[in-house]
């Protein structure tokens, strides 16, 4: 299975109670399609959203959620914030090799990276790596990458006290960045009597 990103802005705020609604009730045309919503970032004023989805392919994500639009309850529900998708894609998931989640919080803030040119995830490493003094001065503790199949779109999870100390941490490291914001996951329920944790 492939990772699948989705990136939606929208013109009236969305909540996450939304968020949740709407991909549940889109799931049955998602395992249509064997894709797995694997849970959606939502920005702390609700005009963003970043969707992580495991699929056969992007198409078969595109699919699925094309014909989500054939039901009028997603439809109208969709419409009614506003949604614009900015961009899907595949790609592939970095973890922090040292981030024990029972430890805290999970990620809070996500930073979006474009590039003109291919990158790898090494090289962003390395410059964080070298700027770990500014991340470590501002609190801020870095936990997953998802980086585009392309290399040319990067969005990192980070842990911190607020955006603003991962846009200066940042800054201050030398790291490329397009966009910084807070938000808050909404994930999918855990089956009943389920031992996962996310």
């Amino acid at each position: 299975m492939t990772h699948v990103f989705l990136e939606r802005r929208f013109t009236t705020p969305l909540t996450a109670e939304a968020v949740l609604a709407i991909s549940l009730r889109a799931g049955d045309c998602f395992s249509r399609h064997r894709v797995t919503w694997q849970g959606s970032l939502v920005a702390l004023d609700g005009r963003r959203m970043f969707c992580h989805f495991q699929a056969p392919d992007a198409e078969s994500t595109r699919l699925a959620l094309h014909q989500t639009l054939s039901d009028s309850t997603l439809q109208q529900a969709i419409a009614a914030y506003g949604a614009e998708v900015r961009g899907l894609w595949p790609g592939t998931v970095h973890d922090a090799a040292d981030l024990d989640t029972t430890t805290g919080p999970a990620a809070n803030v996500l930073v979006e990276r474009d590039f003109a040119a291919p990158v790898t995830v090494e090289a962003i490493q390395q410059i964080e790596d070298a700027g770990a003094t500014c991340l470590d001065n501002h609190r801020v503790r870095f936990v997953r990458t998802f980086f585009a199949r392309n290399r040319q779109r990067m969005v990192c999870l980070y842990r911190a006290p607020d955006a603003e100390s991962v846009r200066l941490a940042q800054r201050q490291a030398g790291m490329p960045m397009t966009r910084v914001w807070a938000f808050h996951a909404v994930l999918p329920p855990q089956p009943t009597g389920s031992n996962a944790t996310t």
